[in-house]
């Protein structure tokens, strides 16, 4: 008897009275905000505009949606094509099924497309997105729990999944839960990612390549605890051949990548380095005016000096008229002083502006 167990939700879908709202879609939604939300402060960090990331993101994440729900068509079509399904079900993608290599392959077109309108450097772009990638992941394989489906083995473990459904071959029970393993194995992908790049300064597409190549590794054991149906190939799931090869492939960039171009790309966005140039010169501009201000009132100050020592050489009765003239000459002096501060704070104001 299982003493705990993470229950399953008795239903995919909430409904905000006549409007559905599905977990799996929800928690794909809210992967794609987050990861959009983190590689903009992650690309600005590196020297690019802010909004750059969504503007590319508006390219990136259709084609992802659109080659993921092909992967899985294509490797599982039997789901689909097979005597007694319905074709068209394959276009219900608010059911479930999201493959991630196809979704990482087309998204890299559209990202691509996407980079290329903006004139930015799509292995920079890559870096900067590539947590947030992870994280996305993680977020999104929360919506299998809500379908109750990718599950692992029978087991009566305290953090097993239960599954209630019976729907399409299921048998209910109390499972491994894969999609946890994945959820929390992509989390801890995202922050070596960033951890990694900050120590190492990754550039050239190389952080992407480190979460394709630890994120590899993490799939190739969790989906050998899977029990769902998949075409296999010398005694391994298709996705285990998959994972590996694509593994492979990402760490032979790293090492290839490191060797050819070395560091970091000292410029990501072309603008954004032109317009902060901008900024740099208009503050130039206003400490050079400040300064000029400066030198003006000083000769101003030397001058009404000597014009005092000259009257102090005056006669007697010119008294009067050299106290006037020194009063004459504070007055001027303050004023000068006073119009120095006034340049000052305009140009302080400037700056902040």
């Amino acid at each position: 008897m299982e003493l705990a167990f993470i229950p399953s939700p008795s239903s995919g879908v909430l409904y905000l009275g006549p409007v559905p709202l599905r977990g799996y879609a929800f928690c794909i939604i809210i992967g794609v905000f987050v990861a959009v939300w983190l590689g903009n402060k992650r690309w600005i960090a590196r020297g690019g505009r802010a909004g750059t990331v969504a503007d590319i993101a508006v390219w990136a994440v259709p084609f992802g949606l659109i080659g993921g729900r092909l992967y899985h068509v294509i490797t599982d079509y039997q789901l689909y094509f097979s005597e007694g399904r319905d074709w068209v079900d394959a276009f219900k993608i608010w059911e479930g099924g999201l493959g991630i290599w196809g979704a990482i392959a087309f998204g890299a077109v559209g990202a691509w497309i996407g980079a290329r309108r903006r004139g930015v450097p799509m292995p920079a772009y890559a870096d900067a997105v590539a947590p947030g990638i992870a994280l996305a992941q993680a977020i999104g394989r929360w919506g299998n729990w809500f379908n109750q489906e990718l599950y692992g083995k029978a087991t009566d473990l305290p953090w097993a999944v239960e599954i209630t459904s019976s729907a399409d071959g299921r048998v209910p029970g109390t499972y491994h839960p894969t999609f946890l393993y994945e959820s929390l194995w992509c989390i801890g992908v995202a922050l070596l990612v960033i951890w990694a790049d900050r120590r190492f300064e990754l550039g050239h597409g190389r952080a992407f390549a480190l979460y394709v190549a630890s994120y590899c590794a993490g799939r190739f054991w969790i989906e050998y605890m899977r029990v769902d149906d998949a075409h296999h190939i010398l005694g391994l799931r298709l996705n285990n051949w998959t994972a590996l090869l694509v593994f492979l492939l990402a760490v032979v960039y790293i090492v290839l990548s490191a060797r050819k171009r070395p560091g970091r790309e000292a410029v990501v966005e072309p603008g954004a380095e032109r317009a902060d140039g901008d900024a740099a010169a208009d503050d130039a501009t206003v400490d050079a005016g400040a300064a000029d201000a400066a030198d003006a009132a000083d000769a101003e100050d030397s001058r009404k000096a000597q014009d005092a020592a000259k009257d102090s050489d005056a006669p007697a009765g010119a008294g009067e008229r050299g106290a006037a003239a020194g009063d004459a000459g504070e007055g001027t002096e303050r004023d000068a002083k006073k119009d120095v501060r006034d340049v000052k704070d305009g140009a302080d104001s400037a700056k902040k502006a």
